[in-house]
């Protein structure tokens, strides 16, 4: 996945069996839903849009059901049909082997074909994609197998486990006196960070700086607006969400920063603890997310 996957265990003496545990799942999601390897099951189904109803494995089918719920949630923000729009960008390989800084490249303004053109047929389990649509599961990837490796391995070993995905964490298992202490920081050595603590579901965070590169000169993110296909330009430069699951974390972190001022209302309808960084340092915290102290 082109992250770092961290795996803790409340008994020291799980830890081997969780962290096997974990990385099995995280090994197998991410050979099923890569775009980045050209024979996964994700990138195949992408080369058959436009083809008719393609039967799907049960690991990719829950995979897309999670962007669709994502999707539906964020009212299309979030949206798993930008798989051309972030190449255009020259997001077509892992972020650790991107060429961070090219020639200029001429984008037009263009919307995602719109999430809801996905066919799925969850009985059969097939999915049917228009010739123009490309599956990018990105968005709620990463923290959709912390979800499910911290599970599979919190049932494995019997006590509380928490998994990181790139920073989105799941926690599963027994509760864990005290909760699970999470520090949400820009970087390792930033000045500014808070430590928080989770008893249950998931924390993700977004932000526009930690994948960054430059075509032209002009910066670019891997966070697009569905409807321009462009990266927007966001108060936020983090947002970081609590939630029931890490992959519905993630999915109101990213919708946050493509709505930018109008998250701070977003979050707070759905009950939604978050905290916001502005880009000149500040921060703003919704509903019962500490203060920073």
């Amino acid at each position: 996945m082109g992250s770092t996957i961290v795996v803790s265990a409340a008994d020291p003496g799980a830890l081997d069996l969780a962290t096997a545990s974990a990385r099995a799942v995280v090994t197998a999601i991410d050979r099923t839903c890569s775009r980045f390897q050209p024979d996964s099951e994700l990138s195949r189904l992408n080369q058959a849009a436009g083809t008719g109803p393609v039967e799907v494995s049960e690991l990719l089918g829950a995979a897309i059901s999670a962007s669709l719920d994502a999707a539906a949630a964020t009212d299309g923000l979030v949206d798993p049909t930008i798989g051309a729009l972030i190449e255009r960008l020259g997001y077509t390989v892992t972020f650790k082997d991107m060429v961070l800084d090219g020639p200029p490249i001429d984008v037009e303004i263009r919307s995602a074909p719109g999430w809801s053109c996905i066919v799925h047929d969850r009985h059969r389990q097939t999915v049917e994609l228009p010739a123009a649509a490309s599956l990018d599961l990105g968005a709620v990837g990463k923290a959709w197998a912390a979800d499910q490796a911290a599970h599979a391995a919190a049932c494995r070993v019997g006590v509380g486990v928490l998994v990181s995905c790139g920073g989105d964490v799941a926690v599963a298992g027994p509760p864990v006196t005290g909760g699970w202490r999470v520090r949400v920081t820009e970087a390792a050595d930033a000045d500014l960070w808070q430590d928080v603590q989770i008893f249950d579901g998931g924390l993700a965070t977004s932000g526009t700086d930690s994948r960054t590169w430059r075509r032209g000169g002009e910066v670019l993110h891997h966070i697009l607006d569905p409807s321009t296909g462009l990266p927007p330009v966001s108060p936020w430069v983090m947002t970081s969400v609590a939630a029931a699951s890490c992959a519905e974390a993630n999915a109101a972190a990213t919708c946050a920063i493509v709505l930018g001022e109008q998250a701070l209302s977003w979050l707070s309808d759905r009950d939604l603890p978050a905290r916001l960084a502005r880009r000149d340092g500040s921060v703003v915290t919704v509903g019962p997310w500490p203060e920073d102290r």
